[in-house]
């Protein structure tokens, strides 16, 4: 189990992305993982190598999940960090000024007819 867990730990500090770190999880502690293949193989086992065997899988599942948890949020920093050095918003700078709306079509033509009928000579009332 220390050969899994040494070969695990490793694969976890060296996973550059995201998906390197998913591969190593589902490897690892996935659903057909090395350590899940090794859990199962408990029932086979007889009660004594079973009472030394389980805590020490669970502790090892228990460990690789932690790393992988720490991985990944160092990974999201790191990727954050990145992000906030390439994208920044100099709030210096003068906003952007505020579109202005406009009349609308029937508004516009209504204005326009009555002010055709005012030079005509009639009223609005």
């Amino acid at each position: 189990m220390d050969g899994l867990r040494e070969k695990y730990i490793a694969a976890i500090a060296a996973a550059q992305d995201e998906s390197a770190l998913e591969e190593t999880r589902l490897a690892a502690v996935g659903k057909k993982g090395e350590v899940s293949l090794k859990l199962r193989e408990l029932g086979k086992m007889t009660p004594e190598e079973r009472q030394v065997a389980g805590p020490a899988l669970n502790a090892l599942k228990e460990e690789l999940n932690s790393a992988l948890t720490a991985r990944k949020a160092a990974l999201a920093d790191t990727a954050l960090d990145e992000r906030l050095r390439t994208e920044w918003l100099d709030v210096t700078l003068p906003a952007r000024d505020q579109r202005r709306g406009t009349i609308h079509p029937i508004s516009q033509v209504t204005e326009e007819v009555t002010a055709i009928f005012a030079d005509m000579g009639f009223g609005v009332a």
